[in-house]
């Protein structure tokens, strides 16, 4: 038996990859804890029963840990890394510290974004693993930009002399002992990196908290069915979208049945009505299944879990990864890009139908689908960290 301690952000696209991992190690009979700077969080998602070593830092939405919304490009990243990441790092390290020290992990396991994770456990000499919950960092989106890159990398070295080795070396957004993609190259392309170290697992999906009083019985098998998503962390962000998702849905009510998830209550509400489902959160992966169309911003868990399933995509990029993520669904076939802050509802309805009707983006999201189901999983994940913590004794 083994211990293994997740460190993760307080985001929920982070931390739903690892649930999967986290119980298949637990039903192996392996020790299994958390750490995070939001600890309700975390039970939230992993259950009442995890056990969840709390530490400060940053919440988003609270405490002005609030990204204008209006953001783009360079100034958003910069922003993420100055106002979130790097403050969230120097704030989380002595809680990881303190976690380490009580549950003597013999692994730890380090979201990409939870920089003390891995700074913490180079100083102390521990292995740990990276889990990468979006593939946009290993793709060479900065090659292009030399002088974001050079700067990232310093921010980095100044952090690692704060609360890490000073003499240490390793980028802690990728570990040099196992790093785990939960992706695979059929999505992310040729630029995928292959080291031994390094394994494509696909898709961590596992049981999520149950979304009370969904009407599944709303959903009309004659016609198309479409969700509309713009993730967990983008609510300030999409009223503008949204309002020109529903005109596009409206135009095709004849044939097409939309569910819409509104989490910031942008929409009027009672703009729902029999061809299109407003609520302010929806269970994500059951709605999947039934799925033909997914429309998005291009974050990396709901364009995987959509081609987990099949679906083709219509994607309108925000910031951060998601440009990165929509040039990948591009690029395989599956999926139209839209420019997020100008579409118009004809433009995405034209979009909309391409996925819907054109073969092309079905077959390719079907090849996208097939490889995710065969690349492991949180199975997957979970025996390559049991072979870790085995070759670190």
């Amino acid at each position: 038996m083994s211990a293994f301690l997740f460190v993760v952000p307080p985001l929920t696209g982070h931390i739903n990859p690892a649930v999967g991992v986290a119980a298949r190690l637990a039903a192996r009979g392996h020790r299994v804890a958390w750490v995070c700077a939001d600890p309700v969080l975390v039970r939230g998602l992993a259950g009442a029963d995890a056990e969840v070593f709390g530490c400060a830092g940053p919440v988003p939405g609270a405490g002005g840990v609030v990204r204008p919304p209006d953001l783009r490009g360079a100034q958003a990243l910069k922003f993420l890394w100055e106002w979130y990441l790097l403050p969230l790092a120097d704030a989380m390290a002595p809680g990881v510290r303190a976690a380490v020290a009580a549950f003597r992990p013999d692994v730890l396991v380090c979201d990409q974004q939870a920089f003390a994770g891995p700074l913490v456990a180079e100083d102390l000499g521990l292995p740990w693993a990276t889990s990468a919950t979006t593939s946009a960092e290993f793709t060479g989106a900065y090659d292009g930009l030399p002088k974001v890159a050079a700067w990232l990398r310093l921010r980095l070295a100044e952090l690692r002399t704060r609360i890490g080795d000073p003499a240490g070396h390793t980028d802690p957004r990728s570990s040099p002992h196992l790093l785990l993609v939960f992706s695979t190259p059929e999505l992310i392309g040729p630029q995928a990196p292959l080291a031994p170290h390094i394994h494509y697992v696909g898709p961590s999906l596992a049981g999520r908290p149950a979304t009370p009083g969904f009407p599944w019985q709303w959903l009309n098998h004659g016609r198309a069915k479409v969700l509309v998503t713009l993730g967990t962390a983008n609510a300030d962000a999409g009223g503008r979208f949204l309002a020109v998702c529903l005109a596009a849905l409206r135009e095709r009510a004849d044939r097409v049945q939309a569910v819409l998830a509104d989490p910031g209550g942008a929409l009027p509400a009672a703009a729902g009505d029999k061809d299109v489902l407003i609520m302010p959160s929806v269970p994500q992966l059951p709605l999947l299944e039934r799925m033909d169309a997914v429309i998005c911003h291009a974050g990396h868990n709901t364009v995987c879990e959509a081609l987990w399933h099949g679906v083709p995509l219509v994607v309108a990029p925000i910031r951060d990864d998601q440009p990165v993520v929509a040039g990948q669904v591009v690029d395989c076939g599956a999926g139209v890009r839209v420019r997020f802050g100008r579409v118009t509802a004809p433009r995405l309805g034209e979009a909309l139908d391409t996925v819907l009707h054109d073969p092309a983006a079905r077959a390719a999201a079907a090849r996208v689908r097939t490889a995710f189901r065969a690349a492991g999983g949180a199975r997957g994940a979970a025996g390559h960290l049991e072979r870790l913590a085995e070759e670190s004794r």
